[in-house]
């Protein structure tokens, strides 16, 4: 063997060995590639495009990018999940504004951090053939009202704003997945639904109906929101942090790209997904995004605030001591927001 050929073979052996070693390196825990930070999000509810944002952000490797290992939980409604929270059996989640509005005026240690319905999804819904035509014809019959979820809540706001004693209407509580049944068996005269999941489900069946918006009659409050434990936000506040922006970009993604985020739906709960149904739920809540006067995904402005607080202290007798400061906080947010308002 020539000179020149051992001096070849020695430098591809030492670049063997360096290659074994960076490869070796790489695959051992905590040097060069850094553990993924666990995070369990619980939703509001059971899987629909209401929060395909989330699934999206999931799918194309978002919250991994954040540096996040990220479970989506399934939930039972935004009480429940609200109450999850209070009791510290749940750091990062998804619900309506004012059931967790009224925990953390009974001392609950939580915060709202994002708010991405700008203005609830509720509908107070009734077959074409009842005879209904308003809210304040009511009176006198009997509506289903969905327990633990977020119309709960906005009765004394929906009926006091309609000229409406809660005594008028006979209230039947039920769980959410029976009312369309109840009411397609006239059970009863009307529910409590929303425009992004009952109300789509009867349009699919063909079935006849008006519906009647909380927002509409009075009841334009901040809705469901990204909440968060005091103690996550005081222990894990870069974990906070990070997920909020890889779920407001995976929003922004679905806003651009609904088809996608609606397949990365049914990657994420291949069981429990309808897709074109899932389409219609993810398009009625992006068409909430920005209401209330909104200016970016994701953000509630102070005077949506306000407004939502001062309703909640003169009809849910919230206490009017504690401040609309102490329901939410913007200190986790982005400091650039990647969705402005209004949508294009």
């Amino acid at each position: 063997m020539t000179p020149g050929r051992r001096t070849r073979l020695a430098v591809f052996s030492v670049l063997v060995l360096v290659l074994a070693a960076w490869v070796a390196s790489a695959q051992t825990p905590g040097t060069l590639v850094p553990a993924l930070v666990p995070v369990t999000f619980q939703l509001n509810f059971t899987a629909g495009g209401y929060n395909a944002g989330f699934a999206l952000a999931l799918q194309e490797g978002l919250y991994k990018r954040a540096g996040l290992d990220v479970t989506i939980v399934k939930g039972q409604g935004s009480g429940v999940t609200a109450q999850l929270v209070a009791a510290g059996k749940a750091d990062i989640a998804y619900a309506d504004a004012l059931p967790v509005m009224q925990l953390i005026a009974k001392g609950a240690p939580m915060k709202v951090v994002s708010t991405i319905y700008q203005s609830n999804p509720n509908a107070v819904t009734v077959l074409t053939t009842s005879g209904i035509k308003s809210i304040q014809e009511l009176k006198g019959h009997s509506v289903a009202v969905p327990t633990g979820q977020s119309q709960t809540a906005m009765i004394p706001i929906l009926f006091k704003a309609n000229g409406l004693a809660e005594s008028d209407v006979k209230q039947v509580n039920m769980p959410g997945n029976a009312m369309i049944a109840s009411l397609l068996q006239k059970q009863v005269d009307a529910m409590l639904g929303s425009l992004d999941n009952y109300d789509l489900i009867l349009r699919q069946r063909g079935v006849e109906f008006l519906s009647f918006p909380f927002a509409d009659s009075g009841v334009a409050t901040v809705s469901t929101s990204i909440i968060a434990s005091d103690a996550a936000l005081a222990q894990r506040g870069d974990v906070v942090k990070k997920f909020i922006q890889a779920s407001l970009d995976g929003w922004g993604a679905a806003i651009r790209r609904p088809d996608d985020a609606i397949k990365a739906l049914v990657a994420t709960f291949p069981t429990d997904t309808e897709p074109p149904r899932n389409l219609g739920e993810l398009k009625a809540a992006i068409s909430l995004m920005c209401k209330n006067g909104a200016k970016f995904v994701g953000k509630a402005e102070p005077e949506a605030w306000t407004r939502t607080v001062s309703v909640a202290q003169e009809v849910l007798g919230l206490s009017t001591a504690v401040p609309a400061s102490a329901y939410y906080t913007y200190e986790f947010l982005p400091a650039t927001l990647p969705t402005k308002c209004p949508l294009g």
